[in-house]
């Protein structure tokens, strides 16, 4: 299985802090050998699954779905506006 990054991720994660980007990574090595951890979204966002984790004090969703056999990691960020951005984001893909 293949960790697949989107943009959006990409450019998201950037920002991080070192210690931010090691605890990301271990919750992403959770996802990847247990992928049904996170909970799969309904309507607009069927096949998208949302996993929330806590890094240092702030309260973070992790969205990723299976393209394949690989696993894509779509957005993250805090829960403010955070739906609506990933819809938008999914629409003009």
């Amino acid at each position: 299985m293949k960790i697949l990054q989107s943009r959006s991720f990409e450019r998201k994660i950037k920002k991080f802090t070192k210690q931010e980007k090691n605890a990301l990574d271990k919750q992403v090595k959770r996802i990847a050998a247990n992928p049904s951890i996170g909970e799969e979204k309904k309507g607009d966002l069927r096949g998208v699954f949302v996993y929330k984790l806590k890094i240092k004090s702030i309260q973070y969703l992790l969205a990723y779905r299976f393209v394949g056999d690989d696993l894509e990691l779509i957005m993250i960020g805090p829960h403010e506006n955070y739906y609506r951005d990933l819809k938008s984001y999914l629409k003009s893909k």
